[in-house]
């Protein structure tokens, strides 16, 4: 849907790199096949990315344990296990991800074979993050690697189930959740919701959250600009929107990163170095990471 989303394992590296540069303290990584971007769980593909970044950069890693549909949760979680990242992903429920509803704009308009029938899979396929997977997430996973998590928030119940594990003393702050905003299945683009996550996140966790904010597709740049505004850490980038602007499609991860950082600027918002984040997330550095 935009010929600039990286594919190569060089692609994916230049842009994470260029992105950093530009002021993303944070990269977090999917992986595609190179030879026609399927999404792909391959953990030599995660390998060669993290590597190339590492090699240029100070970024921290954030890999995905969301992957893709069709991926088992095993699949999933297995770039996680051998890599051994600072940061990765927990999702907090199984909901219906719909992007079917693409479909229709883009019909006939195909690059590869794959691009349709994975959008409607998404009719018939849940996203599947079962509380026994959460579980395993925050004690096996945890102990055997390390990492820390960025727990990916797509609506309020799912604040309630963190603030379940924080209960049960498997969450241990700094707790570090991201607002996902604009999923059909989750809640909606609006900036009364992100008023609405904060307030939910504010009574649940006090002072313990650090919490940021991700707008889908067309509505990213107004609901991270307001997630700024009220406080909350931002994400940008061709996973969540291909837009730079309305009618024009972004060139990079970069090109968004470098417009997210000049509406920061405008609000006299400081952004954090990697070091920064490091310390703010309590991660375990980038010299205890596997690759």
């Amino acid at each position: 849907m935009n010929n600039d989303i990286p594919m190569t394992v060089d692609d994916h590296v230049d842009q994470a790199v260029a992105s950093h540069a530009a002021g993303a303290a944070i990269i977090h990584i999917h992986a595609r096949d190179p030879n026609d971007g399927r999404p792909t769980a391959d953990v030599g593909i995660f390998r060669e990315y993290c590597a190339g970044i590492k090699e240029t950069s100070d970024a921290i890693i954030s890999i995905t344990t969301g992957g893709a549909t069709g991926q088992t949760i095993e699949e999933r979680l297995e770039p996680i296990k051998v890599l051994q990242p600072e940061l990765a992903t927990c999702n907090l429920g199984t909901m219906n991800y719909g992007l079917f509803q693409m479909i229709p704009k883009y019909e006939g308009r195909w690059k590869y074979d794959w691009e349709e029938p994975f959008l409607e899979s998404t009719r018939t396929e849940p996203f599947v993050n079962r509380f026994a997977d959460i579980e395993y997430m925050l004690t096996e996973l945890s102990d055997e690697t390390g990492c820390r998590f960025e727990f990916e928030a797509y609506d309020i119940g799912h604040l309630y189930t963190l603030a379940h594990y924080v209960d049960l003393g498997l969450v241990e702050p700094p707790i570090f959740v991201q607002f996902v905003m604009g999923t059909l299945g989750g809640i909606g683009p609006d900036v009364e919701n992100v008023v609405a996550m904060k307030q939910a996140a504010d009574r649940l966790f006090g002072s313990d959250i650090e919490w940021s904010i991700l707008g889908g597709g067309r509505f990213q740049f107004d609901l991270v600009t307001a997630g700024a505004v009220l406080g909350g850490h931002v994400r940008v980038g061709l996973e969540d929107g291909i837009y730079i602007r309305k009618g024009q499609l972004a060139d990079s991860n970069q090109q968004q990163v470098e417009k997210m950082m000049r509406i920061l600027s405008e609000l006299s918002k400081d952004v954090a170095t990697s070091a920064e984040a490091r310390e703010i997330l309590d991660l375990k550095g980038l010299d205890n990471v596997a690759f």
